[in-house]
């Protein structure tokens, strides 16, 4: 299988690490959240690694049913929302950042609520052909799911840094996937593509250093 629970581990420990030396190329305290994101991506994969290896032993045990929470949560309300702050931070064009504040505002509502659906509509994870496929009766209205990758997308392509860009794009063509190859388990594995296009992150921060550097090394030495 190609998405198993050593998959979710593998993925958790290698997102991890490069959250871990994002976090260390900060320049600035408004640039923490979005080197955080690797490891708010690893702690997820995590999340569903061990829902993955409790559901044949307890598939309604309360343990499956804080995880399939839990990673609910993430999934689907915490994104939507931190996706567009963390990326509002760090923009700065003035512009850009009056675009991504309506994004946010979006997102926001948007996570609250998903918050609220996800309460009141439990889903049932299952596994089924190599995925875990979280299945419900009912779906939020499909103006809230658009509403969704609009919020946590869009700040990303508007981004004036080039690698948060890219960042943006690798996880919407992974919705794009995801959901023509997996779409009964889209949740799941767009959330897989989506920290493993963490390194674009990484990069970000590593160039970034890497410019702040040179220009230092540029600068003439006062006597």
């Amino acid at each position: 299988m190609c998405f198993s629970a050593p998959a979710r581990f593998i993925t958790a420990a290698v997102t991890s690490a490069i959250g871990i030396v994002a976090l260390t190329r900060v320049n600035e305290r408004r640039e923490l959240p979005l080197a955080a994101m690797p490891l708010l991506f690893a702690l997820q994969q995590g999340v569903e690694g061990v829902l993955w290896l409790n559901l044949p032993l307890a598939p309604n045990g309360p343990l499956s049913k804080a995880l399939t929470l839990f990673y609910l949560f993430f999934a689907e309300a915490f994104w939507a929302s931190y996706a567009a702050i963390s990326v509002w931070l760090v923009e700065r064009s003035e512009n850009r950042r009056r675009l991504m504040g309506v994004c946010l505002g979006i997102g926001t509502g948007v996570s609250a609520y998903l918050l609220w659906w996800n309460l009141g509509h439990p889903q049932i994870p299952t596994i089924l052909d190599g995925h875990i496929v979280y299945l419900t009766k009912y779906w939020p209205p499909y103006a809230v799911g658009v509403a969704y990758v609009a919020a946590m997308g869009l700040p990303l392509l508007l981004s004036s840094e080039r690698t948060v860009f890219v960042f943006g794009v690798i996880v919407l063509a992974g919705l794009v996937v995801a959901y023509a190859v997996y779409w009964e388990a889209l949740i799941s594995v767009w959330c897989f593509f989506a920290a493993a296009a963490s390194v674009a992150i990484l990069s970000h921060f590593e160039w970034s250093r890497r410019s702040l550097l040179n220009t230092a090394g540029a600068s003439p030495v006062s006597e």
